[in-house]
C-alpha cells in the first residue's frame, strides 16, 4: 500500500531567507509530476492549522530555513524523532516553534506520521523585510529536491518530470518570480514603514 506522503515548505517569504522551504515547494511543483498520494503544501506560518494534513500523512518531509549554526547556506537533513528539536532550534521566528508545536500535539494524539524528514538550509540574511532569497541560499534549491527525490524514492514514490497542480499553495501573485519582479527600485522603495503614515518634516 503506498504512504500518503506530506511535502511541506514553512516560511515567511517576507523575510529574506525565511522564505526558502515556500520556495521549494513552488519549484517541487513547477517542475515534478507527483502522483496522487504525494500532497504538496506551502504552510507558510501557519502553525496549529497544519495539524489536519498531519493527521492524513504517514510520511512526511519538510523544507525550511534552519539556524543550524553552520555556515551561511549550508545544507542539512534531520530525521525522525531528531525533527522536533531542530524545529526549535535557536529560534529565528514564531513559525518554527509553531511547527514545533504541531509536531508535539500531533504525536500527543497520536497520528504524527511515523516518518519525517526536516531538509534544512543555512540562512544567509533574515532581517530584510520585504527582501527576497539571497543568491547562495537560492542555488541550494535544486540541492535541496535532489534530496527530496533521494528520500521518496526510499519511501517507493515515483516521481517523473513534468507538474504538480496543488490547490494548497500561494497564489501566484506571490510566488517567487512574480514577487521578485514586482519588486521596487532601491530608490522608490521604503523598507522602514507606510510613507503615508510618516509626520510631515516642518
Amino acid at each position: 500500500m503506498a504512504l500518503n506522503v506530506l511535502i511541506l515548505g514553512i516560511g515567511n517569504v517576507l523575510w529574506a531567507d525565511e522564505g526558502f522551504g515556500v520556495r521549494c515547494v513552488e519549484v517541487m511543483a513547477d517542475t515534478h509530476a507527483l502522483p496522487d498520494h504525494v500532497r504538496l503544501l506551502d504552510g507558510g506560518t501557519q502553525g496549529l492549522y497544519l495539524l489536519p494534513f498531519l493527521e492524513e500523512a504517514d510520511a512526511l518531509i519538510v523544507f525550511d530555513a534552519i539556524d543550524y549554526g553552520l555556515p551561511p547556506a549550508t545544507m542539512k537533513v534531520v530525521r525522525d524523532g531528531d525533527v522536533p528539536a531542530f524545529m526549535g532550534a535557536r529560534k529565528m521566528s514564531l513559525h518554527q516553534t509553531g511547527f514545533q508545536d504541531v509536531i508535539a500535539t500531533a504525536q500527543l494524539m497520536g497520528y504524527c506520521p511515523a516518518q519525517m524528514v526536516l531538509i534544512g538550509c543555512q540562512p544567509v540574511e533574515l532581517d530584510d523585510y520585504g527582501g527576497g532569497l539571497r543568491p547562495q541560499v537560492a542555488d541550494r534549491i535544486p540541492e535541496a529536491l535532489a534530496i527530496a527525490r533521494a528520500i521518496l524514492a526510499d519511501w517507493n514514490v515515483t516521481v517523473d518530470k513534468g507538474r504538480t497542480d496543488s490547490p494548497l499553495l500561494a497564489d501566484p501573485s506571490i510566488r517567487r518570480d512574480a514577487y521578485e519582479a514586482g519588486r521596487p527600485s532601491e530608490d522608490m522603495a521604503c523598507r522602514l514603514g507606510d510613507d503615508r503614515f510618516f509626520p510631515e518634516v516642518v
